[in-house]
């Protein structure tokens, strides 16, 4: 069997997918020959499982450096839930339980561990990797090690010393933002043995990118929360302040929004993440203190209530929106004013170097926001990947419908503004070139002379914003160059010159400011059956509050949307589900199927061809009455005496799957008596509960009102119970 034949093999079975998406197989393949690699790939793209399903396939044990807590436990969950031996070492781990994993890393129980770059120059540390038999080292966020990166961390810089210690062990390296000079600064600060460098295109299609004019971002937030409901939302700001405001202002409007930034305490950002990675809350109103390391898939946007302070950033921050593939929106709330007051801080700083560059990414970052073309293309471009495509019919730009108009006589004007400046002998930006059109008397003008310009007051019929953003088309355009020097100063090229010097025709899209009303092309999107993928999104998030892991740990929303549209019935089809490997068919597939049943038992499917089993499924005919094959060996087990616990090890199945599927015995009348599972004070409580405050109260609800004590397994049957008329655990009404 080819080693290509093996890799797609534990593809499947494990993680539950057929294909590799872009360069992982080619990343995957260098490191199992021992190459150092670095692999620059977008967010979403698929980095960890370059180090993951390496792992299954070596003897040892693959060490991976990672810079935060949340992300470490949040892979480890994940690995867990598809059957992988994984583990982490950090500060969050108690004495007794953190000596349970030394021992089980003594015996090589695990295949992959966790650590934080602080844990590995812990005295003695080193030493006990090579007890362990460390034969693959992953570095994670590899950006943090550049100080040209836009997330440098001063410890990375001592991951240097792991190859003096473990030489013949290869280091792949990942990122999903690193520049050229970010990409070779990582290279020689991890000391890679000439690696294969893999670099994928930048580009999130499923992304839409809008920029917005910031006319009272309280109202704008609101409003577009308002038209964003039920669905995951992250709101970056650039104070405290701020983000306290607007997640009182969206509570207030109830929305279920809370507050990250460094002012909180430890314990209340833990709270607030952890409620948010849950689906508990759905907005987080936050600094940029949050977001590294976080890997829910399903926010479907981020909104900039501030301008970011640099390309990098922006491209970070906004990744972490549609990591799932499924659309997303971008949105940035951009003014002057922001400009302004970064321009402000800036002029603050004492080290001329590090002003310079600070004026610089603020400028790349104003022209982005300022940009008329396609903002993918401006995006790419800046990370160095050649752009062809010149509409990506999914940014504010591409979808505006204003056709291009003669602007000659304007463009004439502006540029022949910066010409005569320059002749004069003073380069200038485009502020003050507009200010000379606008006829300004301001003290600098006076100084140099350029209020005697001929173009001084030539245009005075147009407002300031207009003659700045067709100076920003023009420079687009590439008939004024900008300045790199910090000074942003801008004169004429070779293409104006010509195009003054033979009157050529300016054709250009009126300078107006706007506000984007077309809709996106919604790419990748997966159309479903929607009333049924809520229903299993709710039982989703049941089964993964009872595991104590976050929903997407279970199955993600892709995954969902095509149990939603194509119905699996059988357990074939349901492992041809994406994301759907063999122990999460074990864990999940019964009671999934099961709710898919009782679905189509009461609603009419919907047609979404092409049909997608490799098998012929039967037609969806109303369900007969009875249980599948594996509730009826589960009821077996239960009517010949075994409790829940001893059934789930038994089957070797999960207990919240035995309690689904004695649930679904109570709905077919196969069980009349609770007594065995659960107390009279138990369904005593939670019969109240319903009773007092509503069917539509949920499993959440439920669980909270009864102080955790009841677990969710126990309240899905009391509800069933309820709902089919039981009146006590041992009797019906």
């Amino acid at each position: 069997m080819s080693e290509t034949t093996t890799l797609l093999q534990s593809l499947k079975s494990v993680f539950g997918y057929d294909s590799f998406r872009p360069l992982q197989r080619e990343i995957i393949e260098a490191s199992l020959a021992q190459q150092d690699a670095l692999a620059i790939l977008p967010t979403g793209g698929g980095k960890s499982l370059c180090y993951q399903l390496p792992a299954l396939q070596r003897d040892g044990l693959t060490l991976v450096v990672s810079p935060l807590i949340a992300l470490m436990k949040d892979q480890v969950d994940q690995l867990l839930a598809a059957g992988v031996a994984a583990t982490l070492l950090n500060s969050s781990i108690s004495g007794l339980e953190a000596r349970t994993r030394l021992d089980g890393l003594e015996a090589g129980r695990y295949q992959l561990l966790y650590v934080a770059p602080e844990r590995l120059f812990a005295e003695g540390f080193i030493a006990s990797l090579q007890r362990w038999r460390v034969t693959a080292i992953a570095v994670d966020e590899a950006h943090c090690i550049s100080e040209w990166g836009h997330d440098f961390r001063p410890e990375y810089r001592k991951l240097a010393t792991i190859r003096e210690q473990l030489p013949q062990v290869p280091v792949v390296a990942l990122t999903a933002t690193a520049t050229e000079r970010v990409q070779q600064d990582i290279v020689q600060q991890l000391k890679l043995d000439q690696p294969g460098i893999f670099v994928a295109s930048f580009n999130r299609p499923n992304l839409t990118y809008r920029v917005l004019p910031k006319q009272g971002p309280r109202s704008q937030i609101l409003e577009y929360a308002e038209g964003h409901q039920d669905v995951s939302g992250i709101v970056y700001c650039q104070s405290r302040k701020a983000v306290e405001d607007y997640a009182t202002a969206l509570q207030e409007a109830g929305h279920k929004a809370l507050p990250y930034h460094a002012g909180l305490t430890q314990e209340e950002r833990i709270k607030n993440q952890e409620a948010f990675i849950r689906d508990d809350a759905q907005i987080m109103c936050a600094t940029i203190a949050f977001g590294m390391g976080i890997n829910k898939p399903n926010v479907r946007y981020v909104l900039h209530a501030d301008l970011p302070k640099n390309i990098e950033s922006y491209y970070q921050e906004t990744g972490r929106a549609g990591r799932d593939g499924l659309p997303a929106e971008c949105v940035l709330l951009f003014s002057g004013g922001d400009v302004a007051k970064y321009q402000h801080f800036i002029s603050q700083v004492e080290d001329p170097n590090a002003q310079m560059m600070a004026r610089q990414q603020l400028r790349q970052m104003t022209d982005f926001a300022e940009y008329g073309e396609c903002r993918r293309g401006a995006l790419l471009r800046y990370f160095g990947e050649h752009v062809t495509q010149q509409n990506c019919a999914s940014c504010d730009n591409c979808l505006d419908d204003r056709e291009e108009i003669d602007m000659t006589i304007e463009s004439q004007q502006l540029l022949s503004c910066v010409f005569r400046i320059n002749k004069a002998g003073y380069p200038m930006g485009l502020g003050h070139t507009v200010d000379v059109l606008r006829g300004s008397e301001n003290a600098k003008i006076k100084a140099r002379g350029h209020d005697n310009l001929s173009t001084h007051g030539i245009g005075q019929a147009h407002p300031a914003d207009y003659w700045r953003l067709l100076g920003k088309q023009l420079i687009q355009r590439g008939y004024l160059n900008q300045s790199d020097d910090g000074y942003n100063t801008v004169s004429l090229t070779p293409l104006a010159s010509t195009a003054l010097k033979e009157k050529q025709p300016f054709m250009m899209k009126a300078p107006e400011v706007r506000k984007p009303t077309a809709k996106a092309a919604r790419t990748g999107a997966i159309d479903c059956d929607e009333g049924l993928f809520e229903v299993l999104r709710s039982m989703r998030k049941a089964m993964a509050d009872t595991a104590g892991v976050p929903p997407y740990v279970v199955f993600g929303d892709v995954s969902l949307r095509q149990m939603a549209r194509r119905y699996p019935r059988s357990h074939t089809e349901f492992l041809s589900i994406p994301g759907v490997g063999q122990q999460k068919l074990s864990q999940y597939g019964a009671p999934f199927i099961t709710v898919i049943e009782e679905w189509l038992s009461e609603n009419d499917p919907r047609d979404f061809p092409p049909v997608e089993f490799t098998e012929t499924a039967p037609s969806p005919t109303k369900r007969d009455q009875g249980l599948n094959s594996t509730q009826r060996e589960t009821f077996k087990l239960f009517e010949a005496g075994q409790d829940v616990e001893a059934i789930a090890a038994s089957r070797s199945l999960a207990k919240t799957t035995i309690e689904g599927h004695l649930a679904t015995c109570v709905t077919e009348g196969k069980i009349s008596d609770l007594t065995r599972l659960v107390t009279p004070s138990e369904f005593s409580k939670v019969r109240e509960l319903i009773q007092t405050q509503g069917n539509d109260i949920s499993m959440r609800e439920l669980f909270e009102a009864c102080n955790e004590q009841i677990s969710y397994g126990k309240l899905r049957l009391i509800t069933t119970a309820v709902g089919k008329g039981f009146l006590t655990v041992s009797s019906r009404g």
